[in-house]
């Protein structure tokens, strides 16, 4: 009896699985379409507009797991069928220019950022839909909506460059594979077999980092070399500017490690035709430094002996949405980043309004909430208080972990890591 239960339940699994492909086939082309568009705004309000529509070759995403039921990061992009207003797919994501928004220039300053996101290609018209979340009540609000005809003369079908791509690894269909792609940064021309090289070696660290050693056959690795006329990278805080291709610097927001670049644009110019769910961009220099936003890029350095842990702990934010869990270095934002009135989105912190939706199923019982850091609770998941850049009023699930010292992934951030697997490998999440 149980042997026959097990067969019908794998079947039914199978019958599950190629009912979604269907669906992907019925609604998608193994295509891209991306679209461009400003965010514009200040302290108090948000607004965005379209700037392009590109056709481009490769769709390496999910082609069942086509609904996003994370609710993670700070905008969604869906798109709905235009016949029934169904949705089809949704990707949650965030930006830099959401972060510029909780800095104090923002107080005094309007700004326009370029952004870009990518979604399956459709076969039919389709409405395009850009949201953002709201502080005050964490709920999404439409920022921008499209009619998208896939015919449309509009759409830019064009080649761009084609940049030299290298194969780290391959284990397999990229449908069913998370594509982590590799972006040369400050390197040269001269300079393309070091960052093969650095590619492949980062490659490996993430791979020896637990939960991604038990993940490693889920991956596809590729490094896509982009040749910079300098190399380095912008240090403005010293008054070192250099000509990259992706345009990026340290002293993003006035603190100086924190590396980035709001040339979205160039970065999604570079992988148009590599499949791609996850980018980290490899900045040729050895200055400690980096940066990671979810769903969107994350950036390290090549030469720093730091880089490596830097390297996990940044992808850790842009691969599975993770908060940072410390709480008392130099950081942009004001207080008003997270509300202590409201739950925050990421897996691995909470303000207790909504524990019951985070990790509270992994602590032993009798587990004190909040959790005292004593030494019979302290190196066991609880709830610690500071993290999210507050020591107040936030906490985290163990005392050390990647997401705050470079200590092993606490087990929230593992599990949460091995859903986002599951989810870009068309897995149960």
């Amino acid at each position: 009896m149980k042997t026959t239960l097990f067969i019908l339940v794998l079947s039914f699994i199978g019958m599950c699985s190629a009912s979604a492909q269907a669906l992907f086939d019925d609604w998608f082309e193994k295509k891209s379409l991306r679209v461009d568009f400003a965010l514009s705004g200040n302290y108090e309000y948000q607004a965005a507009a379209l700037q392009q529509i590109r056709e481009e070759p490769v769709w390496g995403g999910p082609v069942k797991n086509l609904i996003d039921k994370f609710y993670y990061g700070g905008y969604y992009v869906n798109l709905y069928d235009k016949a029934n207003g169904q949705l089809i797919y949704s990707r949650g994501f965030n930006t830099l220019f959401e972060e510029w928004r909780s800095t104090e220039q923002a107080k005094n300053e309007t700004q326009s950022w370029t952004n870009s996101v990518s979604v399956p290609f459709p076969r039919k018209k389709v409405v395009l839909e850009i949201t953002g979340r709201n502080k005050d009540d964490m709920q999404f609000h439409p920022l921008l909506t499209l009619d998208i005809d896939p015919s449309s003369i509009f759409i830019d079908r064009g080649k761009l460059d084609e940049n030299t791509v290298t194969q780290i690894q391959y284990k397999g269909d990229p449908a069913s594979k998370v594509d982590l792609v590799f972006l040369a940064e400050g390197y040269t021309a001269a300079e393309e077999k070091k960052f093969i090289e650095d590619a492949g070696k980062f490659a490996e660290s993430l791979f020896n980092t637990p939960p991604f050693d038990t993940r490693r056959d889920d991956f596809n690795v590729w490094a896509v070399g982009l040749a910079s006329e300098d190399s380095g990278t912008d240090v403005s805080g010293k008054g070192v500017f250099k000509n990259t291709a992706l345009n990026s610097g340290y002293y993003t927001f006035g603190v100086s490690r924190y590396l980035t670049t709001p040339d979205m644009k160039s970065i999604r110019d570079a992988v148009w035709n590599v499949p791609c769910d996850a980018i980290f961009i490899l900045v040729n220099t050895d200055m400690y430094g980096g940066g990671g936003m979810y769903n969107f890029y994350a950036m390290g350095t090549s030469d720093n002996p730091r880089t490596p842990v830097v390297f996990v702990h940044e992808f850790g934010h842009s691969f599975a949405g993770l908060a940072d869990e410390y709480y008392s270095s130099e950081v942009a934002y004001d207080d008003s980043f997270y509300s202590l009135k409201t739950e925050p989105w990421e897996p691995n912190i909470t303000t207790l309004v909504d524990f019951d939706s985070k990790w509270k199923n992994l602590l032993l019982p009798n587990t004190p909430i909040p959790t005292p850091l004593e030494d019979k609770y302290k190196d066991k998941p609880g709830v610690y208080e500071g993290g999210g850049y507050l020591p107040k009023g936030i906490y985290r699930p163990m005392d050390h972990c990647m997401m705050r010292d470079y200590a092993p992934f606490c087990p929230a951030c593992s599990r949460a890591i091995l859903r986002m697997v599951n989810f870009l490998t068309d897995n149960v999440y």
